[in-house]
């Protein structure tokens, strides 16, 4: 056995030395409040705008349009309810598949006095641009489309939905944060008004994200308080997560390419055994149009949890499904929005790779897989 082996990056990445490092020294010689005027705060301003750059940089945007946030949850909830409050009413579309961060924040709206269709996907989890064309009316202000799902880890044709909008009122809002650093994100090219982030999914800190808004976009905070990101998120900045995420989205920006290519390839050698040499089981999600780093498999006859469970014991973390709705036990709602059957979706589990993992720990990954698989299905009835 290789070791204990890490295969959840999608729930969340371990921190990078470098990331490490320079947050080590911040939180060490840097501890001024960039709304101060003296030089402390000066001294924490320039630290603040080096990160939005990088961050910027991440995804082609100009510093200025970059805002920081607590999270990614909380960068799609002023993307979604910020906009919507500042119009006053409307119509909201959003797809079914969408992370929950989305997904209640447009519910909410519901509450609120605004209309919302919820579009179908594919079998694999993807959003058809027509479907959404479909969905537009005239009173349409709003589109929340997530650029790659973060089970499956299928991409959807964001620039062709951008295209649908075209002649319309309504702007368009994605959800970025399992994307970026696996596959180009940039804001420009997809026509996007709205863009969220995490940092914790790009191997930096967990409890700050960021939203991109188009400069001429008005929403309306959250938090009110000292006005700080612009009067848009007031609080004292978080800048020793800021720090850090600037670190990995400089990172990220620098070497996703290379990246993405490794994990591709162990991904794509990983899928082919899995498929080839454990009975019944299934690949979810688009075959090809896919994060380079996801592996969303079904079992027949395999019940999900369980699985996970033996594999945990044998030493491999991976997950059932999101990781993001804490407590849950139901099933996914991904895998239900694409039509699986509940055998597929009982058995679901999601493997997600990243810095550090090897070869050899995949072809570990697939004989504990083969092992287990086995031991399951000698002790279900139902064979």
């Amino acid at each position: 056995m290789p070791g204990r082996i890490y295969l959840d990056h999608s729930a969340t990445t371990p921190l990078l030395p470098q990331v490490v490092g320079e947050m080590s020294d911040f939180l060490a010689n840097h501890f001024g409040n960039p709304s101060s005027i003296h030089s402390y705060g000066k001294d924490a301003r320039k630290y603040l705008e080096i990160a939005r750059q990088n961050v910027a940089q991440l995804v082609n945007v100009p510093p200025d349009t970059i805002y920081f946030t607590g999270s990614g949850t909380e960068a799609n909830n002023i993307a979604i309810l910020g906009l919507a409050r500042s119009l006053g009413r409307g119509h909201i579309i959003t797809s079914a598949a969408e992370h929950p961060a989305s997904l209640r924040a447009c519910e909410h709206l519901l509450k609120e006095g605004f209309d919302l269709t919820v579009v179908e996907v594919d079998e694999q989890g993807a959003v058809h641009p027509e479907t959404v064309h479909k969905a537009l009316r005239k009173d349409t202000i709003l589109v929340s489309i997530m650029l790659a799902n973060n089970e499956v880890g299928s991409i959807n044709p964001i620039r062709e939905i951008t295209g649908m909008l075209f002649g319309s009122q309504a702007f368009l809002h994605v959800d970025a944060i399992q994307a970026a650093g696996k596959i180009r994100v940039d804001a420009e090219d997809l026509g996007c008004d709205l863009l969220s982030l995490s940092a914790h999914k790009i191997n930096g800190p967990k409890g700050v994200g960021a939203l991109y808004k188009r400069r001429e976009i008005l929403l309306e905070g959250l938090i009110h308080g000292g006005g700080q990101e612009q009067r848009l998120r007031s609080g004292t900045e978080n800048m020793p997560g800021i720090w850090g995420m600037g670190v990995a989205a400089r990172l990220a920006a620098k070497n996703w390419q290379r990246n993405a290519a490794n994990w591709q390839k162990l991904r794509d050698h990983f899928i082919g055994r899995v498929l080839q040499e454990v009975p019944q089981s299934y690949l979810n999600g688009h075959p090809d149009r896919r994060l380079p780093h996801n592996a969303n498999f079904s079992f027949d006859n395999i019940e999900g949890e369980a699985l996970l469970l033996h594999l945990d014991l044998s030493g491999i973390a991976c997950s059932a499904g999101s990781a993001c709705a804490s407590g849950s036990t139901g099933p996914s709602h991904v895998l239900e929005a694409m039509g699986l059957p509940q055998s597929r979706i009982q058995s679901a589990v999601r493997f997600t790779l990243g810095h550090g993992n090897t070869l050899e720990e995949i072809d570990y990954t697939v004989e504990v897989l083969k092992q287990k698989c086995g031991l399951l299905r000698s002790m279900t009835p139902f064979i």
